[in-house]
């Protein structure tokens, strides 16, 4: 493998091991409690918190988590259930239903110790009253192809659910619960991962409308009928029922860049960290970072290394996700410039919902696509990254990684020469 294509695909390996639910979740859990320990988990990283867990709690445990299709893992006490994502399918309700159960007639000494990473709120699914499960999915499906915010698609998931937006704090109530998060969204706030189950929520039913209108998002009438009434809002800051409960978010997309800054560093090779909560539509985002990487003048070699979550406004019929409609863009941007290299990958593997992680341009990127009649700029047109990459030998796949703290990006760049 060329020399600067391994040193991206080991970046990319250090970030990840710094986020590895089974190394950072063991210092983070609470005493035994007097009662019961319920565990509840949701996410990607379910199975591998989950997992780690079992294998550092002294005393009994039981309980449910939900993860995608494929991350589950062994476990002894709590079991796991695999689901759909990014669309929520029957086996994500059937979920949600249990775990619901099992949090039912807690007491004050019982403890419910809730996992929770990215992708819970498509996993974790169960829609408020009077909602169908086929409308729930349509609207989830208008949701990820419309390039909102991920902010604003979880509103809307909170206001449409019988067990987001702390509702399934509410269910568990007066048990005492301690909520761990692996932190997939820009700024980390925990209210924001999967849409919050556990925690109160600070948006309103009015938000949810606002946020369907502006993106031109039909529902029916029930649904509207259910936003539109008073008694259905979310519960709120300041809800006593929340008080004496715990939240700590123990992995976080900073902690990837910084390893990865770290790791690039004793190679010799100056690392720059962007942002952790970079935003924005991919394409655009990718093009500004390669004009950022061709501009450098370092003597030097550098990396350029940023984190967050684009979005891709879908407007074709191709393959692929946000980080490799980035790396496409950043790629021709750079327009086969000697002196950069990229990688750009979702740390949960899988980019969008394509077998791949992401992938890695080169120099000779857009060469060995065009030998293969593989035209860049059609593919980015047709939101079709997957094709290009596929045909230049880009690709990343990874498989399951048990973890998901967003998107890595990195631009290495070379000393230019004078």
């Amino acid at each position: 493998m060329d020399i600067n294509r391994q040193f991206l695909t080991d970046l990319f390996k250090s970030g990840l091991a710094a986020a590895d639910p089974l190394k950072v979740l063991p210092p983070h859990l609470p005493p035994r409690p007097k009662g019961r320990t319920i565990v509840i988990g949701a996410g990607k990283a379910a199975a591998a918190m989950t997992k780690a867990v079992e294998t550092d709690w002294q005393g009994d445990l039981s309980g449910f988590a939900v993860t995608r299709y494929g991350y589950g893992m062994e476990t002894d006490r709590i079991e796991i259930i695999e689901a759909a994502h990014p669309v929520p399918d029957d086996a994500g309700t059937h979920a949600a239903k249990k775990i619901l159960d099992a949090v039912s007639d807690l007491t004050p000494d019982d403890l419910v110790l809730f996992l929770i990473s990215g992708g819970g709120s498509s996993l974790l699914s169960l829609p408020a009253q009077g909602v169908t499960e086929e409308e729930k999915r349509a609207i989830n499906k208008a949701l990820l192809k419309s390039g909102m915010p991920i902010h604003e698609m979880n509103c809307v998931r909170k206001h449409l659910s019988a067990i987001k937006g702390g509702k399934l704090a509410l269910a568990a109530h007066p048990a005492r619960i301690v909520t761990l998060v692996i932190s997939d969204v820009p700024g980390d706030d925990p209210a924001a991962v999967a849409s919050g189950p556990t925690l109160p929520d600070a948006t309103t039913q009015q938000d949810a409308l606002s946020i369907l209108k502006k993106y031109d998002i039909p529902i029916s009438d029930t649904a509207r009928s259910w936003l539109l009434d008073p008694a259905h809002e979310t519960s709120k800051p300041g809800d006593k029922r929340f008080s004496g409960h715990e939240t700590k978010v123990i992995a976080r997309n900073r902690d990837a860049l910084e390893a990865a800054a770290a790791y690039a560093a004793s190679q010799g090779i100056r690392p720059v960290i962007l942002g952790d909560a970079i935003e924005g539509e991919a394409r655009t985002v990718g093009a500004e970072h390669a004009r950022l990487a061709r501009d450098s003048m370092d003597r030097a070699p550098c990396v350029i290394l940023s984190g967050g979550e684009t979005t891709v406004t879908v407007r074709g019929n191709g393959r692929g996700g946000r980080n490799t409609e980035y790396l496409l863009a950043a790629a021709m941007e750079a327009a086969g410039n000697k002196r950069i290299y990229g990688i750009a990958c979702d740390t949960d593997g899988i980019d969008g919902s394509e077998d791949n992680a992401g992938a890695i341009f080169t120099p000779d990127s857009l060469s060995a696509a065009h030998i293969k009649g593989i035209d860049a700029q059609k593919c980015l047109e047709n939101n079709d990254a997957y094709a290009f990459f596929e045909a230049s030998g880009g690709l990343v796949v990874t498989g399951p990684t048990f973890t998901n703290v967003n998107d890595f990006r990195a631009l290495l760049v070379l000393p230019r020469r004078f």
